[in-house]
């Protein structure tokens, strides 16, 4: 079998294989957080990595729900700015403080900073703010994915409020207050 002929790792996977697969580095995460030490930056680097990982896992399971092509996602590689604006296009609302900061998380490369640069980890996000755009990001997406597509859009289309989310935003306001 050729190299051509493999599938890549994860491209069958369904939006809630993915989903579950986020929960868990979720959880890891703030196993991982436990470990840090006030003052040493890098004790939390663990942290950092898997809970950036599981945000990327949970926009990406939307992502698929929403009949997003696997091979179109994993071209946005870890751009969390590319893939949070693609799910904010495909339903997610998000406060505007989270969406910025998953704009600079791709900006200031922190993916990468948090894997090999130890040299700049006191310049990453506040380990608060990662913890509450993990937590929101979470939540969110998982209220989106528990609920069937045709419904979400029935219910945007006619302003009902599903389990204490606002209905879509009009196409020009992409993020909640």
């Amino acid at each position: 079998m050729s190299i051509e002929e493999r599938k890549y790792p994860g491209e069958l996977a369904s939006p809630q294989q993915v989903h579950e697969l986020a929960e868990e580095y979720r959880k890891a995460a703030y196993l991982l957080l436990q470990l840090g030490r006030p003052g040493k930056p890098l004790t939390r680097a663990p942290f950092r990595l898997t809970a950036i990982h599981a945000i990327e896992l949970y926009l990406t399971a939307l992502l698929l729900h929403r009949g997003h092509n696997p091979a179109q996602i994993r071209k946005m590689q870890h751009n969390l700015s590319e893939r949070t604006e693609q799910a904010l296009a495909a339903g997610l609302r998000l406060r505007a403080k989270t969406a910025k900061h998953l704009e600079s998380l791709s900006q200031n490369r922190e993916y990468l900073v948090t894997r090999y640069g130890p040299e700049l980890a006191a310049t990453a996000s506040q380990i608060n703010r990662l913890t509450a755009t993990l937590e929101e990001v979470a939540v969110k997406t998982t209220v989106l994915i528990a609920l069937p597509v045709r419904s979400q859009q029935a219910d945007s289309a006619i302003g009902v409020e599903v389990q204490g989310r606002v209905p879509a935003a009009p196409l020009s306001a992409k993020t909640d207050n």
